[in-house]
């Protein structure tokens, strides 16, 4: 079966908005479910159709950030309101194999279109619920970068002593969206075993709170509190360094291992630095990053970036140029996972696959 035809007749409504739900019903979009996307009437649809950079235009009643999430859907704007449109919601949501909900709990009882009634007159439907907190009736508005700050990547990030920074994409959404696809996913797996639906839930902060991985640890296990420290690692020396080249670009460092180390050192004819005592582990390189950092500026400095990134390559040590978007990009691999669409209102629009696996 071909991978985009993979959920061909599944049929999925997503009554969801922003990024989260949306990013879900994308994904299904794009193994071949049928999506519908019900949008609010009232409002001129999903909130995010406004959301526009000043270059955009703003009578469109599109915009890129809505495109990211919202190809290959169906779009319905419908007042649920209007006892006709919300009859036409219902039935659509009670026709559907997945019902993808970020409604507040109480909105959702109040027009029927909440799991439990859904349930009684579907058993095999899968209802997908997304909440800001792990108690739903918590209705409190939880955008990305509040649970940024409420989980505690807000205050990891950025450089020290400087004031906390948000990550650049609205990363708990996305994360948040992950664990819904998998809810999902399970639940096909069991309603193929056993013909019954479910209703599977996650919230932004679980997500966010799940996704804390080495750093919960660190705190948990040892007591340590993250601090900002820019680009570099907690655990790991020189991992996120950041150096300058003979050409003033930026070349950023990830060794994680002792052989990727005393690579490093060979490619920068500093052999000898790894028989310091002070260098000879990761966890004394750790200890010492501000004096490895300063041996280590010195040698870059005296090589262009394309000479450090050919005889990094060449060896093994993980590197990176620091890229801008248009150079991502340029990358063949981007390339490859952008999707177009024009619009029923024909807007043309571009965003990345959210499918970033293959089956064969």
């Amino acid at each position: 079966m071909q991978q985009d035809k993979f959920f061909s007749g599944l049929k999925i409504v997503e009554f969801a908005s922003v990024l989260a739900g949306p990013s879900v019903g994308m994904f299904f979009a794009e193994l071949g479910a049928e999506v519908i996307k019900i949008e609010n009437k009232t409002t001129g649809g999903d909130v995010t159709r406004g959301w526009k950079l000043p270059s955009e235009d703003p009578d469109s009643p599109v915009s890129a950030y809505f495109a990211s999430v919202n190809w290959g859907k169906k779009h319905l704007l419908l007042d649920l309101n209007d006892p006709g449109d919300l009859s036409i919601a219902l039935n659509y949501a009670l026709e559907s194999d997945v019902v993808i909900s970020n409604f507040k709990p109480s909105s959702a009882r109040r027009w029927g279109i909440d799991a439990d009634n859904l349930h009684a007159q579907n058993q095999r439907l899968i209802y997908a619920q997304l909440n800001s907190y792990a108690d739903p009736e918590d209705e409190s508005p939880a955008f990305d970068v509040v649970l940024q700050a409420e989980a505690g990547f807000l205050y990891m990030t950025g450089e020290p002593d400087r004031p906390p920074v948000k990550m650049p994409v609205a990363l708990i959404d996305i994360l948040a969206a992950h664990q819904l696809k998998e809810a999902i996913l399970i639940a096909l797996l069991h309603r193929e075993r056993s013909g019954k639906g479910s209703t599977v839930t996650t919230s932004l902060l679980q997500s966010a709170l799940a996704s804390l991985a080495n750093q919960a640890s660190n705190y948990l296990m040892t007591g340590h509190i993250p601090q900002r420290m820019g680009t570099q690692h907690p655990n790991i020396a020189p991992y996120g360094d950041i150096y300058t080249s003979a050409n003033g670009q930026p070349v950023l460092l990830a060794v994680g291992t002792e052989r990727q180390f005393r690579q490093l050192c060979t490619v920068l004819g500093l052999e000898k630095l790894w028989e310091n005592p002070d260098f000879q582990s990761n966890a004394t390189r750790v200890q010492h990053r501000d004096q490895l950092n300063d041996v280590l500026s010195q040698a870059i400095a005296k090589m262009t970036l394309n000479d450090l990134m050919t005889l990094f390559k060449s060896v093994g040590v993980p590197a990176a140029r620091i890229r801008d978007m248009r150079s991502v990009m340029e990358n063949p691999e981007a390339q490859a996972m952008i999707l177009e669409e024009t619009t029923a209102e024909g807007i043309a629009t571009k965003r990345m696959g959210t499918v970033a696996f293959s089956i064969s």
